[in-house]
């Protein structure tokens, strides 16, 4: 078996995911190839012909970011027109299972280069453009589950009620979230994974975007305190009378736009081309969890992962865990007894955003980078995503 590499990985600043955006002039088309371009750039001893697939994560898969977006993406990025691409959906994993497919097709010898990426532009096709007038779950769903499922924000308010997680710890840990990131931003900790993207300000001029718009350094726990939860529905109140909501905006991830990208090969073409590898792919976990709770899935992901490996949390140097919602990373924390000072050391998406799609690598660039700047040997990472599934990945520096 071979072992896969990761050369390089990069991402875009985030930029608000709605009108006015820093990114929301931008095709997402050109988003994904804006990162897909600066790897070739980067890394200017690979021929881009040698490159043997694109595998790409989108969630919303319609309009501007249908018809494989991924391969639209490396045409208009100047790929030779004998590259593949595949474009997939596992939520808000679905860059992380780019990167899984990507590894595990070299480890078993069906590869030797490819590129795992993903986009997300959520100000162009907002979150839920897909179900619009439509029910994407079918009788059987509904007969599984007669009271039906509920969306991603009611499920963090779940989260923190079974874990007792009350309002000012989520706070806290929110505000933590932006000053960390600022702090890292600040030390130029981010300047090796963030590429440039041309992108047209408001007066008609073109301005290049380089700093996490999402980021708010003044961010306090007693601002956030002032937020009114976001998902109090008259009927999600009567369905749960006992819930003390406590989901606001500030607690949770905002809307984003962004892309990401990983060049990924076997440690023998690296070699060949004189490439360096930065880390190499230790272990890999997928795993289904309760879809009512929804967001629970990194807890198992976390434990299967770590089995795997042979190895227990206290030798894990850095976990990135997507804050998606506060809850999520501090039941996670809890359940498998995690080093809060190790938990997404340079912010989390609270602070640098989730462009759904892009989340998985953009979460692998952030990790890469800390890992060498620290010295620090593994890397755990592990995203929570829509219908109560969840990706883990162990990652080893070199």
């Amino acid at each position: 078996m071979s072992n896969a590499v990761i050369v390089d990985v990069v991402r875009t600043a985030s930029g608000r995911g709605k009108p006015g955006g820093a990114l929301s002039g931008v095709h997402p088309v050109e988003l994904l190839a804006a990162v897909l371009r600066t790897l070739l750039e980067r890394n200017d001893a690979l021929d881009p012909a040698r490159i043997d697939d694109v595998i790409g994560g989108c969630v919303q898969q319609v309009g501007e970011q249908s018809m494989n977006i991924t391969r639209h993406a490396l045409l208009s990025a100047g790929f030779p027109e004998t590259v593949p691409a595949v474009s997939i959906d596992r939520q808000c994993g679905s860059s992380q299972q780019a990167a899984h497919f990507a590894a595990q097709g070299i480890i078993a010898g069906a590869y030797d280069i490819v590129i795992a990426c993903g986009v997300e532009s959520m100000s162009r096709i907002p979150m839920g453009t897909t179900t619009v007038g439509q029910d994407p779950q079918g009788p059987g769903i509904h007969a599984r589950y007669p009271e039906g499922l509920v969306n991603q924000g009611v499920a963090a308010e779940l989260i923190a009620e079974k874990w007792k997680l009350d309002r000012e710890a989520l706070d806290a840990y929110s505000a933590a979230s932006h000053q960390r990131a600022a702090e890292a931003a600040a030390a130029g900790a981010f300047d090796n994974e963030i590429v440039p993207v041309s992108a047209p300000a408001p007066d008609g001029s073109t301005i290049t975007h380089l700093v996490d718009q999402t980021v708010r350094p003044a961010t306090t726990a007693e601002g956030l305190a002032g937020l009114r939860p976001s998902f109090t529905t008259e009927d999600m109140i009567t369905r749960f009378p006992d819930i003390n909501w406590k989901i606001t905006p500030g607690n949770s991830s905002p809307l984003t736009d962004g892309a990401s990208a990983a060049l990924i090969m076997s440690e023998q073409a690296a070699n060949e081309l004189g490439l360096r590898p930065r880390a190499r792919f230790h272990a890999f976990s997928v795993i289904g969890d309760d879809p009512m709770l929804m967001l629970t899935g990194p807890i198992p992901a976390t434990q299967k992962v770590l089995a795997r490996a042979g190895l227990a949390i206290g030798d894990i140097d850095a976990y990135e865990v997507n804050e998606a919602f506060a809850p999520v990373p501090l039941a996670w924390a809890y359940e498998v007894g995690a080093d809060p000072a190790k938990l997404n050391p340079r912010g989390g998406a609270i602070a640098l955003g989730h462009a759904l799609g892009a989340s998985g690598t953009r979460l692998l660039a952030t990790l890469v980078n800390h890992l060498e700047a620290t010295g620090g040997r593994y890397g755990l990472q592990t995203m929570c995503e829509g219908g109560g599934m969840a990706n883990a990945t162990i990652i080893e520096r070199l």
